[in-house]
């Protein structure tokens, strides 16, 4: 299986970094340079509002929304000061400590940001704070030493524990080796952990020095970020179209993996880096809502506000004699599909498959074991339930930002984000009962109806009789009024008096 890492960076409104596998889209990261990113920032904050309800508190962080942070997510003793240093919890509190006596209003708190603020909603924050290096995580204020779990092997697992053990580490941190990790050398950990140390250092004399609310660390960007969390000894090659950031990743990779170094290649072909490996194809896919199979079927992508519908169709994929053999083969593509669009799109939260019917339990099964498989290797945490009766999966996937194509396109302001809008033949009927309120009203003696090219030259073709009879009627006078910036569903009817007076229907 041959890797490969694109990066392109060549306008500065946008950087896209592309991860191939066998010349097919695996991962792909979209970061447009105007949109802020806070996922993995720290902050000094204050606590605005604790809500015992729902066993919350609201924090300030100096962005235009409060931010949400759970019990869960509180330290239990010690976490009213900056830097608890009497926890030696590795994971999440599990004890039943109500949040009313964890914080309180105006207290201040540090806070890392663990996922984005997405729609009315505002980012998650925590006080278990990490800083990741290139081979570490450092938590400060848990006495936690451990190895990544996504390394399986116990010799080398055994090997890094002892690594660490060997190591000069700080009291009152703990410290994880990252699955980057994997056959580092002893030197490797030393230097992350001295570049960790010196980080958090700077951290705390933020705190020290500036009032909440206020920012104490702030992630790297897109390129620096990503190769720091995904590149890996099994990437080949990492081809970058701008000089300077081919420099840049260049000197990231002399520090913290010197080898690597030479797998750095600056793009120099005539067509864009993207258009020459034929990912942009594969890119406009991820935003359409129907995605073919190789056999023949196809998966129906719909996102709601929390759930994300999968419909597998079998489409022409009728190669097999037998129904089940059939439906089994395409089901099994569906699910290494979907897995791939959930990475690509970047979607999380409740996601519901609708595979097709199988009658064999171990047929099921197999499907299931699939799925579970091809989410093993995402970055997002993630959960696969059995499989129902009526051929349902359900899967929960970690949602920290918002999806690709939300932080790429704009809602319609035709449809408003339905994918619809009025017809026609619907529009005029609601236009002449609009037009039959104005006119009913008292005093009027003239109406304007502003609509869409398309509905005005339509009423003033089949409406023109019905209009005079409602002028006549009324003894009043109906306009038509072309808006060329209106959309085909808009209709804006006002109403005159004798006096001047102008409202709107």
């Amino acid at each position: 299986m041959q890797r490969k890492m694109l990066i392109n960076a060549q306008e500065p409104e946008e950087s896209r970094i592309a991860v191939l596998e066998d010349d097919v889209l695996e991962e792909l990261y979209i970061q447009p340079t105007a949109s802020a990113r806070h996922l993995g920032n720290i902050y000094r904050g204050r606590v605005t509002n604790v809500q015992a309800s729902i066993q919350a508190a609201f924090v300030d962080i100096g962005l235009p929304k409060n931010a949400f942070l759970h019990v869960s997510d509180v330290k239990g003793t010690g976490a009213e000061n900056y830097m608890p240093t009497d926890s030696a919890i590795p994971k999440r509190r599990k004890d039943n400590t109500p949040i009313q006596k964890l914080l309180r209003k105006g207290q201040d708190v540090v806070v890392q940001v663990t996922k984005e603020a997405i729609g009315s909603k505002g980012a998650s924050v925590t006080t278990y704070v990490s800083l990741p290096g290139r081979y570490l995580v450092m938590m400060p204020g848990i006495v936690h030493h451990g190895v990544s779990r996504k390394i399986t092997d116990e010799a080398e697992r055994q090997r890094l524990r002892k690594l660490l053990e060997e190591l000069a580490l700080p009291e009152n941190c703990g410290y994880i080796v990252r699955t980057a990790g994997l056959g580092a050398r002893k030197r490797d950990l030393q230097s992350d952990l001295r570049y960790l140390s010196k980080l958090w250092a700077a951290c705390e004399e933020r705190f020290n020095t500036d009032k909440a609310p206020c920012l104490a660390y702030q992630e790297d960007n897109l390129v620096i970020r990503t190769m720091r969390d995904i590149f890996s000894t099994d990437i080949e090659e990492i081809i970058i179209d701008s000089e300077p950031v081919a420099r840049e990743a260049a000197d990231f990779l002399k520090m913290v993996s010197p080898k690597s170094r030479k797998c750095v290649k600056r793009y120099r072909g005539a067509a864009p880096i993207f258009e020459r490996y034929g990912i942009e194809e594969q890119i406009e896919k991820t935003f359409r809502n129907v995605v073919k199979l190789k056999s023949g079927g196809s998966i129906v992508i719909d996102q709601a506000e929390a759930l994300v519908a999968i419909d597998v169709n079998s489409g022409k994929c009728t190669s097999e004699n037998d129904i089940e053999t059939t439906a089994l083969r395409t089901n099994i593509e569906a699910a290494k599909e979907a897995a791939r669009q959930l990475r690509l799109r970047d979607m999380g939260g409740l996601i519901v498959i609708d595979f097709i019917d199988l009658r064999q339990e171990k047929n099921r099964r197999e499907v299931e074991k699939t799925m579970a498989a091809e989410l093993k290797g995402d970055r997002a945490r993630s959960k696969v339930l059995r499989m129902s009766p009526f051929g349902l999966l359900q899967i929960t996937r970690q949602r920290v930002r918002e999806r690709t194509k939300i932080a790429l396109f704009d809602t319609c302001p035709s449809c408003h984000g339905t994918g619809l809008v009025r017809g026609v033949e619907s529009m005029l009927p609601h236009v002449m009962r609009q037009i039959r309120l104005a006119v009913s009203k008292k005093g009027t003696v003239r109406v304007e109806a502003h609509l869409h090219p398309a509905i005005g030259q339509q009423l003033a073709n089949t409406k023109r009789g019905a209009l005079h009879d409602i002028e006549q009627e009324h003894k009043c006078t109906i306009q038509v009024i072309i808006e060329l910036d209106f959309t085909p569903d808009q209709c804006q009817v006002l109403c005159f008096t004798e006096g001047g007076r102008k409202t709107t229907v």
